[in-house]
C-alpha cells in the first residue's frame, strides 16, 4: 500500500515537472518569436547658400560673423578691385567719345561749313558764266575763220570743266546742307549702344564686389580671411537657412514598405532632451550601388539597395539644428 502511494506521488511529480517544462520552453518560444525593434538613425538637414563672386578680387571687409543672423538684403563682404574700377574708366570714356560722335551725325554739318559749301557753288557758278562768254566769242570768230579750231576746243573745255566744277561744288553744298546719312546716324547711334553696353557690364562687376544676402538664415562658415584673394566663383562664406529643415534617413530596401511618399511618423532628437518630432516623408532617392549595400543571405540571392529618405516636420521645431540626431524604432519579424 505505501509503495502504491510512493508511486503515485512520483508520477504526480514527474506531470508536474512535465507541465512546468513545457511552460518554460512556451515562454522562451513565445519572447523568441517577438518582433524586434532595431532602431534607425537619421540626420537633420537644411538649405545651405555659398556666397561667392563672379570677380577675382580682394576681401576688404568682412561684415558679418560666423553664427550671425542675416535677412535678405545685408551686406555680407566687401570686395577690393582696382582694375574694375580703372575698366570703368575706360568705358565711360569710350562712352562719352561715341555719344559725341552721335551728336555730331545728328547735327550734321555746321553752319559755317554750309556756308562755306554754299560760296564755293556760287563762286563755280561765276566761272561757269565767264567761260560760256569765252566760249560763245570763240565760237564765232572760229565761224569767221579768225581763230584756227585748235584754239576753239581749248575755250569749249575750259568751258565743260567749269559747268562740272559747279556741279560737284553744288553737290557738297546739298550735302552739307541735308546732314549726314541715315547709315551713318544709325551707326554712330549703334556706337553708343555698345558703349553703354560696355559700361553697364563693369558695372555688373562692380555690383559683384558687394556681396549682399539671399536669404535670411545664419552663417555657418566663412572661408576666406581679410586681406584674402578670392577667385572667380570661389565660395565666400556659407549661410544655412535654419527655416528650412528635414532628416534624412538611409533606409534598407527590405524595410522600404513603411516608407514612401506621404508617410508619417514619429522621430526622437536626443540634442532635443529626447523631444519627439513628427514627420512626413517627401523624398526618396536610391543611392549608389557601390555606396551601401549588403547581401540578405550568406547564399547571395540578392542584394538590398540602400535609399535616402527625406522627412519634413509637420510643425517648426525651435533650435533644430543641421547635424542632430534623428532615431525612429522600426519592428521587424
Amino acid at each position: 500500500m505505501e509503495k502504491k502511494s510512493k508511486n503515485n506521488k512520483d508520477l504526480r511529480m514527474g506531470l508536474i515537472g512535465l507541465v512546468v517544462a513545457l511552460i518554460i520552453v512556451f515562454v522562451i518560444g513565445l519572447f523568441c518569436n517577438q518582433p524586434e525593434s532595431i532602431p534607425i538613425q537619421g540626420e537633420v538637414e537644411a538649405t545651405e547658400v555659398r556666397i561667392s563672386s563672379m570677380v577675382p578680387a580682394r576681401v576688404k571687409q568682412l561684415k558679418v560673423e560666423e553664427g550671425n543672423q542675416v535677412h535678405v538684403g545685408d551686406t555680407l563682404v566687401i570686395l577690393d578691385s582696382p582694375e574694375l574700377e580703372a575698366q570703368l574708366m575706360q568705358a565711360d570714356a569710350a562712352e562719352k567719345a561715341a555719344m559725341a560722335q552721335n551728336l555730331k551725325a545728328i547735327h550734321g554739318a555746321r553752319k559755317e561749313q554750309i556756308a562755306g559749301a554754299y560760296d564755293m557753288w556760287q563762286k563755280a557758278e561765276v566761272g561757269v558764266e565767264i567761260t560760256k562768254k569765252s566760249f560763245d566769242r570763240m565760237e564765232h570768230l572760229y565761224e569767221k575763220g579768225v581763230i584756227p579750231a585748235q584754239k576753239r576746243d581749248e575755250v569749249e573745255a575750259q568751258y565743260h570743266a567749269a559747268v562740272a566744277t559747279a556741279k560737284a561744288a553744288k553737290s557738297q553744298y546739298d550735302m552739307a546742307l541735308n546732314g549726314t546719312q541715315i547709315e551713318d546716324k544709325e551707326a554712330a547711334l549703334a556706337l553708343v549702344n555698345r558703349a553703354k553696353g560696355a559700361v553697364q557690364e563693369v558695372k555688373a562687376f562692380l555690383n559683384e564686389t558687394c556681396l549682399t544676402s539671399p536669404i535670411n538664415g545664419e552663417v555657418s562658415e566663412i572661408f576666406p580671411e581679410r586681406g584674402e584673394l578670392v577667385g572667380s566663383g570661389a565660395p565666400i562664406m556659407t549661410i544655412v537657412d535654419l527655416s528650412d529643415c528635414w532628416f534624412t534617413f538611409n533606409i534598407q530596401e527590405d524595410l522600404m514598405p513603411d516608407f514612401k511618399i506621404g508617410t508619417i511618423f514619429t522621430v526622437k532628437v536626443p540634442a532635443l532632451g529626447n523631444q519627439l518630432v513628427k514627420v512626413r516623408v517627401n523624398f526618396i532617392k536610391p543611392l549608389a550601388s557601390y555606396a551601401t549595400w549588403r547581401a540578405t543571405k550568406t547564399t547571395g540571392q540578392f542584394d538590398t539597395r540602400t535609399f535616402e529618405v527625406h522627412a519634413r516636420p509637420l510643425t517648426a521645431v525651435a533650435g533644430l539644428r543641421p547635424g542632430m540626431s534623428g532615431l525612429l524604432n522600426k519592428t521587424i519579424k
